[in-house]
């Protein structure tokens, strides 16, 4: 652009020469050619220069940000804002450059910015689907684990209330689709961190009906209905329904003697292993105990959807949980009555946060947290012996833990051992 403002020819020559040359053209080429053609056409450029921006601000074949990247992100929003409001490609183009902007402020700290931006991006969602008569609104999702993880626990359950009532007209018929169940674990996990403990137990059992009907026609792993059962079991009994919890551990003892015996009917991939680390998360929350000054991740959510700043910081803190965890052991040696139970209690956080870090990492993840779920056996065998009346349900608790992880190992053998010496811990056994 020359002085008065004005482009110059020789620019958009150039520009254009890029565009239309042979051969493989940088990000960079890209995003200064149409810099320049968007000033001169902006209802054919500005579109392709969001979009030019996006691939600029992070290289997805090398995994690796740009030193601008928000920088870029920004420009690329403004560029989506300044077309023309009555382009049907807009409101599209206006939510991808949101989706990239949030993700930078999220792994930035700028989190209050970056819910902003979602809020903006689910406006964009309903104003799309109104007029199509589509239930499933675009945004809602990443808005529900937004709130969840500012600890907004009535509005997060509404938004995945709605979500799953748009999935699930009728709320009661479950569609043959294996990836429902994801939805179905964070509404579940919403309505229970929101309090609304009935409402959490009948998604509960949608669930286990859905993993159910998708074992039994072979479209999905029986272990996915186990764990769906030992899940719903434990929630049972946070919620003052033992009788209940009692009757399904015995339906899940069954499966399990099932799976010890012949194992699953067909060959799944790792798609169990990731469902029994996101209940995990939902089972463990209840042992967790967040920092104040942070946001929790939404339990029930795989961690791909966590914002990028949770994600870091739960998953760094197991390096200093490993440090209280081996501080406290020598006290809890020497005076269990005060130490012996807050260490079975953190060393469990400690084996949650990894065994769901290093499941996502890695189909060997099972050689990185073995040991820690051996040594959680052993402490709460220590802290039964200590104190027989409230140690038990906590040993149970962690041979139920170790029972499902040997489950996703697929070493149904030990979990059926492990699972029925829980169930002889709370009095449960045949």
């Amino acid at each position: 652009m020359n002085r008065s403002g004005k482009v110059d020819q020789d620019d958009i020559m150039r520009a254009r020469n890029v565009l239309l040359a042979s051969g493989r053209r940088t990000p960079r080429e890209e995003v200064d050619a149409y810099r320049v053609l968007a000033q001169v056409g902006p209802a054919s450029y500005l579109p392709l220069l969001a979009k030019a921006l996006q691939r600029l601000s992070y290289d997805t074949g090398s995994g690796k940000k740009h030193a601008a990247c928000l920088a870029l992100c920004e420009e690329a929003v403004a560029a989506a804002r300044a077309i023309d409001p009555a382009e049907p490609a807009r409101a599209d183009v206006l939510y991808g450059a949101l989706d990239s902007c949030q993700r930078e402020l999220y792994d930035l700290g700028r989190r209050a910015e970056g819910l902003a931006m979602r809020a903006e991006m689910l406006a964009i969602g309903r104003a799309q689907a109104e007029p199509s008569g589509n239930l499933v609104v675009k945004g809602l999702h990443g808005w529900a684990a937004g709130l969840s993880e500012e600890g907004r626990y009535a509005e997060a359950a509404d938004a995945m209330t709605e979500l799953v009532t748009a999935i699930l007209p009728d709320g009661t018929d479950v569609p043959g689709d294996g990836s429902l169940a994801w939805s179905l674990l964070e509404w579940i996990a919403a309505l229970h961190d929101a309090g609304r403990s009935g409402e959490a137990l009948a998604a509960f059992e949608t669930l286990v009906s859905m993993e159910a009907a998708e074992a039994a026609n072979d479209r999905g792993p029986m272990a996915c209905h186990l764990h769906s059962l030992i899940g719903y079991a434990q929630m049972l009994d946070a919620h003052g329904r033992g009788e209940r919890a009692v009757l399904v551990r015995h339906e899940a003892l069954a499966l399990l003697t099932e799976l010890a015996d012949s194992g699953e009917r067909n060959s799944w991939r790792s798609y169990q292993a990731s469902f029994w680390a996101v209940l995990l998360t939902v089972s463990g929350a209840e042992s967790d105990r967040p920092a104040p000054d942070g946001p929790r991740p939404p339990s029930g959510a795989v961690p791909m959807w966590w914002s990028p700043d949770t994600r870091r910081r739960y998953f760094d803190s197991r390096h200093a949980l490993r440090e209280e965890v081996d501080a406290l052991a020598p006290r809890a040696a020497e005076d269990p009555d005060r130490h012996l139970a807050e260490l079975v209690r953190l060393h469990r956080v400690l084996t949650i946060r990894s065994a769901v870090h290093w499941e996502q990492r890695t189909h060997l993840f099972a050689e990185r947290v073995r040991s820690l779920f051996d040594e959680g056996v052993a402490l709460a065998h220590r802290l039964a012996q200590h104190d027989p009346a409230g140690g038990r349900r906590r040993l149970a608790r962690a041979l139920i833990d170790r029972s499902t992880f040997h489950c996703a190992a697929h070493e149904f053998g030990p979990a059926l051992d492990d699972f029925r010496q829980a169930l002889s811990c709370l009095g449960e056994a045949d």
